[in-house]
């Protein structure tokens, strides 16, 4: 994949800012577009827009296939008559800086129910076709989810290991009798399915007609606790009563000392080889919809892959497992053209998996938070950057540049963690601390040869540790929480990343 000299920014959909306690896919969404324009950007990074899970993860989520209903825009809503006024008179007082999942999942829900009922009475029979023709087309799909989505509902959040056995086995009889059961509620899912895929492909529009490309996030594992997994118990290695028998994860690395032991199903390859991938072929179909470039997470899982017993209770006693390799890809290459992937390619990396990379010319990551633990042979140092790699200060799983200036909690030891801080002084010229680590860092990433330069939102607003997304190996608050605010995008700062841009030839058009 060819990626001109550019430059973009990573930032979730959940932490736009506005009124209802999570970010949507309304108003402020078109506005971070325009900031994206304004500075000179031509790419979006976003994390996976599935529905959150376990943790409210989106990286454990119900369903590979489904978009997140906490997308769906109020404000647009009210545009379209499936909410009115009064709906969103009195709205509940949501922090600014973080979503409260606690209290915005209820809230959202409520108002989500509320335009179902609206679009069942009034809707025009122009807009009840679309949708029954959104349906049709991804029953694929749909109809799992939107029945599992009820079901779990039904068994008040319990997984569908522990559901009455007959739909834990998806007995036939009783999938139908469920489906007559919950006509309404599996409509309804449906409906936000369709509300979500209507309101995502505007703004995918509106960011195709001013030069900015989407990058999309596809994790390489699903959660046990899915649509996916219930519809498909023969693609995953999972015993008579559904239970994993062996789940994934990585071995100890600079993030933990005893891994990290993720609890996804590991997938039967052979099988689905045997299909011809057709799963993995839906799947990424059904993103490349979505986005224009997918970042696939966990790369090296492809080629060798962490297996843990699904008894420990750390990834310290896995071993390492062969993946499906060239094989797959192949087959997808075959059946949609080349691939627009960028390999998350961090962690123990093999010549095996560089080889792969190569033979489908993906790109890796470089994260320049990486570089000054090693020597200057390190592959995260910009002057050993091939130009074909995306680079970043850091990732949503990685603290802010100040953060990890400023509260390194790393692994390592106090000197170790020193003689890496000297380093980095030495390398980027760094004088004066206080007056921002952050660009300096963003300044060498981009002056580097790197094609593309990703920086995360936090960076480029300066913050420390409070601005973190995700703390690799923890679970709950305050991971997927942060939200900024329109006040944090100073003139100084939106000015300064624009100049960067332009600088270093990353913008759409000359510098002068």
């Amino acid at each position: 994949m060819d990626i001109n000299r550019s430059s973009g920014i990573l930032l979730h959909i959940t932490s736009l800012p506005n009124r209802y306690g999570v970010g949507d896919l309304g108003p402020t969404a078109y506005e971070f577009v325009n900031f994206l324009v304004h500075t000179k950007q031509q790419y979006w990074q976003v994390l996976p827009l599935v529905p959150v899970g376990y943790g409210y993860s989106p990286y454990a989520s119900p369903s590979t296939f489904a978009g997140n209903p906490l997308f769906i825009s109020p404000d647009l809503l009210l545009e379209q008559g499936y909410l009115h006024n009064e709906d969103l008179a009195d709205l509940p007082e949501f922090p600014e800086d973080r979503v409260d999942f606690e209290r915005v999942l209820p809230f959202k829900f409520t108002l989500l129910e509320r335009a179902f009922d609206l679009f069942d009475l009034h809707a025009p029979a122009e807009e009840k076709h679309q949708f029954d023709a959104f349906c049709k087309t991804n029953q694929d799909w749909l109809e799992d989810y939107a029945l599992f989505a009820v079901l779990k509902f039904v068994h008040e959040g319990k997984e569908w290991t522990q559901w009455d056995p007959a739909l834990m086995c998806r007995d036939q009889h009783a999938m139908n009798e469920a489906a007559k059961k919950h006509a309404r509620g599996i409509l309804m899912q449906k409906f936000w399915q369709y509300l979500f895929d209507k309101q995502w492909l505007s703004l995918k529009g509106y960011c195709e007609e001013r030069g900015i490309k989407i990058i999309g996030d596809l994790p390489i594992y699903v959660a046990h606790d899915s649509a996916d997994v219930w519809a498909n118990r023969e693609l995953f290695q999972l015993d008579a009563d559904g239970m994993q028998t062996v789940v994934a994860g990585v071995p100890p690395d600079y993030f933990s000392e005893t891994g990290q032991r993720w609890g996804n199903p590991i997938y039967r390859w052979d099988l689905m080889q045997e299909n011809q991938f057709s799963w993995w072929i839906r799947r990424f179909a059904s993103i490349l919809k979505q986005v224009d470039i997918i970042r696939l997470d966990h790369f090296r899982g492809f080629e060798a892959y962490w297996e843990v017993p699904a008894t420990e209770e750390t990834a310290v006693k896995g071993k390492w497992v062969k993946g499906p390799n060239a094989a797959l890809f192949k087959t997808l290459e075959q059946k949609m053209g080349s691939l627009p992937i960028i390999a998350e390619n961090l962690g123990f990396i093999t010549p095996e998996v560089v080889a792969l990379m190569e033979a489908f010319h993906f790109p890796g990551m470089a994260i320049l938070q990486f570089a000054f633990d090693g020597d200057t042979d390190s592959e995260f140092l910009p002057h050993n950057y091939p130009s074909n790699i995306i680079a970043y200060t850091g990732t949503h799983d990685n603290d802010t540049v100040n953060g990890w200036w400023f509260n390194n909690t790393s692994t390592q030891d106090a000197a170790s963690i020193e003689r890496s801080r000297q380093f980095a002084r030495a390398y980027m010229l760094i004088q004066d601390e206080s007056s921002g680590v952050h660009w300096t860092m963003i300044r060498t990433l981009m002056a580097s040869v790197a094609n593309l330069v990703v920086t995360p939102l936090q960076d480029i607003l300066g913050l420390g540790s409070e601005g973190r997304m995700n703390t690799p190996g923890t679970v709950g608050d305050p991971n997927w929480a942060w939200r900024f605010s329109s006040s944090m995008l100073t003139e100084d700062a939106i000015e300064q990343f624009k100049e960067l841009t332009a600088l270093f030839g990353r913008a759409p058009e000359p510098y002068r």
